[in-house]
């Protein structure tokens, strides 16, 4: 890992670094302190739980750790809250990734891994969470980016965090049409996965979700292109 320039938007947030391997921890911790944020360490699943309640603005998760494992903290941390999480992980596959993001990760990051990725994948967290319009709505369709509620009609739609997080990004540009790429970069944060099927696989998550049992469809596959959320 590179250090990187400092940044100069990070005003002091606090992140809490879920990561048992002492050396990773410090380079975490040195790269991070370097941009401005505060940096809380803890090595196990069941401390990283009581810390994760107390408020940081994010948290970077490993999945492998002692006492309580990162997929049963994540799940813990979204009964009560709805910080960001960056999973950091040697596993690669997409079914490992998929279940991450479906645990309530909102982004996903493999070993070993550039501290100028994290840094750009820890920027799109933070500012996703910056004020602006709160309830987007498009037809009957209604997405509430306080409460993360999201509605068809009178009907409740019930989300993962990344399937929220793509359809919140699809609303916000209706009827454009985003390639691949674009989809990557705004909503997991760089396009890392490369060929990998993992937006298909999500859009059609969302378009079982959103558009079941409604005689408009609105999440639409442009193809050769992209996807929209046409009206």
């Amino acid at each position: 890992m590179q250090r990187a320039q400092p940044s100069s938007d990070s005003s002091k947030r606090k992140i809490l670094v879920v990561e048992d391997d002492a050396k990773i921890a410090r380079v975490l911790q040195l790269e991070l302190e370097h941009e401005g944020f505060e940096i809380e360490i803890c090595a196990d699943g069941a401390s990283a739980i009581e810390r994760a309640l107390k408020g940081p603005d994010l948290i970077i998760l490993d999945l492998l750790l002692p006492r309580i494992d990162g997929l049963e903290v994540c799940r813990r941390v979204r009964r009560h809250s709805s910080v960001p999480i960056i999973m950091l992980t040697a596993k690669d596959a997409v079914p490992d990734r998929i279940t991450g993001l479906d645990t309530g990760a909102n982004d996903y990051l493999t070993k070993p891994f550039s501290i100028e990725e994290l840094l750009a994948r820890i920027r799109v967290q933070l500012r996703e969470r910056e004020p602006g319009e709160r309830v987007l709505s498009i037809k009957d369709l209604t997405l509430n980016r306080d409460t993360h509620e999201v509605k068809r009609a009178t009907r409740s739609v019930s989300l993962t965090a990344k399937e929220f997080s793509l359809l919140e990004f699809l609303m916000m540009y209706p009827n454009k049409v985003h390639t691949r790429d674009e989809i990557f970069n705004s909503v997991w944060g760089s396009d890392f996965l490369g060929e990998s099927n993992l937006i298909d696989v999500y859009i059609r998550y969302l378009r079982n979700k959103v558009d079941e049992g409604s005689e408009e469809k609105l999440i639409q596959t442009i193809r050769g292109v992209g996807y929209a959320l046409r009206t």
